[in-house]
């Protein structure tokens, strides 16, 4: 593993740096900093200098570069007060789908203005009924019977983040009940504003609502919407899904650095500072060692980049050890804080309520991209090459399956 840029990098580095250091927002915090504006026009920016999609080709306004320089850029770009990223679904996971299975004019359609900021993206995926069972799929999509060919898509989906300000998304339908599930399900882009969709933000107890139910009702899609041929939707998901685990992932809130600091600062139980006790040295050092394995893990992953090399089902590792990490380290500051633990105002409590943030949104962070299972069945199956699961299901019709109800 090589932690030095190699000398193409280390120019690359520094004309990001320089760019950044002119154009980059020079604070944030504010109402207006936090708008979905601010978003679009720090978008539009980028993409005006090649930067909002660096992987993709000039002709999409991309910059038709590398991934370790996109992962340089994002580096870089985290030094800096920029407002939040509604479009890193749509980039990161719905339009490089579209852009893989959907025609020349379509591509062109989309691209520019998702690079650009004006069009968002959303993930349709999940139902109630699913949990992480992507295959596990209800919401139908049927043929008109007009003679169209257009499809009518109905039933529902959950924990759709962004739905209520997307202007389009992909959704995973049941199109074949006869065939086993992985076999009988196709991929559509849908308008989020066309006749039939409902949008219903979730309330969460971290008191944001960044996810949604959304419901369909016989919305009409046309067949040119497909992506990828019928009934075989399961392998163009499975092209979403790769990136979304490397998307999903990382630590978001107060990490172990910021529990330190405050565990100096904090009294124990005899009154002396928190970080004295052994017991809670003990969950630091494990923190820290999660932590650094993490960070070389993502080195690793940096390192394949710059050879050209594409990561594999490893980078499933991250969320499954991130995500726990946040929930425990999020726990154990709230007890360490006593009475302070018990204030989640951000004008008040301490690291603008960081660990109240990491308690709360903990438990969403083991279930996004795919829960703790899911995930350790993959490393177990794919990085450590143990035998799969047995599925009973595997040759059975979708609709023979059991619902549970």
């Amino acid at each position: 593993m090589d932690f030095n840029d190699a000398p193409e990098e280390a120019a690359y580095r520094a004309q990001v740096r320089e760019w950044l250091a002119a154009y980059a927002p020079k604070r944030a915090g504010s109402q207006a900093d936090d708008s979905l504006a601010a978003s679009r026009a720090w978008q539009a920016k980028k993409a005006a200098a090649g930067y909002a999609a660096i992987t993709w080709p000039k002709a999409w306004g991309g910059q038709g570069g590398n991934p370790i320089q996109q992962v340089i850029f994002s580096a870089e770009e985290a030094r800096h007060p920029i407002p939040p990223n509604p479009f890193q679904i749509g980039l990161g996971m719905c339009v490089p789908t579209v852009m893989t299975f959907a025609d020349d004019a379509t591509k062109l359609r989309f691209a520019g203005p998702a690079i650009r900021g004006e069009e968002i993206w959303c993930q349709l995926f999940s139902e109630p009924a699913g949990g992480s069972d992507v295959a596990g799929a209800r919401t139908k999509a049927v043929r008109a019977d007009d003679g169209s060919g257009d499809w009518l898509v109905t039933g529902q989906k959950v924990w759709t983040t962004g739905a209520q300000f997307a202007d389009f998304g992909i959704v995973i339908c049941r199109t074949n009940p006869d065939a086993p599930k992985h076999k009988g399900l196709t991929m559509f882009w849908i308008d989020m504003r066309a006749p039939g969709v409902e949008v219903k933000p979730i309330h969460q107890m971290s008191g944001g609502s960044g996810f949604n139910e959304v419901f369909f009702t016989e919305v009409r899609v046309a067949d040119s919407q497909r992506l990828g041929a019928v009934d075989d939707g399961w392998k163009v998901s499975l092209v979403t899904l790769m990136n979304e685990r490397l998307a999903v992932g990382g630590s978001v809130g107060a990490g172990w650095t910021q529990f330190l600091e405050a565990a100096k600062s904090t009294p124990g139980l005899d009154g002396a500072p928190a970080i004295e006790d052994q017991a809670l040295r003990e969950r630091l050092a494990d923190w820290y060692v999660q932590a650094e394995g993490l960070k070389h893990t993502r080195n690793r992953t940096m390192t394949a980049l710059s050879r050209g090399q594409t990561p594999g089902p490893e980078s499933s590792i991250g969320k499954v050890v991130s995500a726990i990490q946040m929930q425990e380290l999020g726990a154990a500051a709230i007890e360490m804080l006593d009475q302070f633990g018990i204030i989640d105002d951000p004008a008040l409590a301490p690291l603008k309520a960081g660990f109240h943030f990491s308690l709360m949104f903990g438990p969403g962070m083991r279930i996004a991209g795919g829960t703790d299972e899911i995930l350790k069945n993959i490393i177990a199956e794919r990085v450590l090459g143990l035998p799969g699961d047995i599925r009973l299901d595997k040759e059975t019709a979708f609709k023979d399956l059991p619902t549970g109800r």
